[in-house]
């Protein structure tokens, strides 16, 4: 088959036509090339609609970020009045969050930042993962700080790197299934942060999850630890509430479901 492959292309040059070997000419990502995510204002939209339900956690104000398949920063908002009413070291998280679920998922199989904790855990079978992309922090700590949060905050259209392997980060599928890039969310607990990451990819409609870890193969979502931990699961965090104001632990088992081929249900 490739000596085969290997004439066809030979011909292709001695007769000066200009076709190329399908098996071994990379392709453009088309995705990425005609992507257009959510704009500034319809994430901080989102995102605060969010908010306003019963997360679990702490009940913080939270940052979101967007990335593009090729890990460009995107868009980067806060949900309060301000950027001071939020954990100021939740802006580097969010993106690099975007940046983990991007970096590690595909067409056709989304991990999220929840699912990598166990292995990356000294004696796993990814462990150092989290060492391996670090964030550039000329991208990271640019100013004006007066810009973070806004339609002009420095890290939009530049690549921040980064590994996050705890809750919050989710890959982005549109109505067709293609992948054009990821959401990252910090700024509560790490259960929380996904639950709300969740939430809010499902209200812009880009939880057309094709497969992953999860519910038996099904998607991305948190899978609490029983006992060890292995494989791809989580740790439960603190909820200083009772249930009836929101537990992050069984809120994220009842979050909405996927559906690789049309809406979220």
């Amino acid at each position: 088959m490739r000596v085969h492959v290997s004439l066809t292309a030979a011909l292709c040059v001695l007769a000066i036509v200009g076709c190329g070997d399908n098996a071994t000419e990379p392709t453009p990502n088309v995705a990425t090339a005609g992507l257009n995510l959510p704009s500034h204002d319809a994430l901080r939209t989102k995102l605060r609609d969010v908010l306003e339900r019963k997360n679990g956690g702490l009940g913080f104000e939270m940052w979101a970020s967007f990335v593009n398949r090729d890990g460009v920063v995107q868009a980067v908002v806060f949900s309060g009045v301000n950027r001071a009413d939020q954990w100021p070291g939740s802006r580097v998280i969010s993106a690099q969050k975007a940046n983990t679920a991007n970096a590690f998922s595909l067409e056709g199989f989304a991990l999220s930042t929840a699912n990598l904790f166990a292995a990356v855990q000294p004696g796993g079978s990814l462990f150092g993962l989290q060492e391996s992309n670090p964030v550039d922090p000329d991208v990271a700590y640019k100013g004006p700080a007066t810009d973070f949060g806004t339609a002009t905050d420095p890290m939009v259209g530049k690549r921040i790197g980064g590994i996050n392997v705890f809750g919050g980060g989710l890959a982005l599928y549109d109505a067709s299934g293609n992948l054009v890039g990821a959401l990252g969310v910090s700024g509560d607990t790490s259960c929380t942060d996904h639950v709300v990451a969740w939430r809010l990819r499902h209200a812009l409609n880009l939880d057309n999850v094709p497969a992953g870890v999860a519910d038996g193969g099904a998607d991305d979502n948190l899978i609490y630890a029983v006992g060890a931990i292995d494989g791809f699961e989580h740790p439960t965090c603190i909820n200083p509430f009772p249930d009836t104001e929101g537990n992050a632990t069984t809120i994220a088992p009842k979050l909405p479901t996927t559906d690789p081929i049309g809406p979220a249900k």
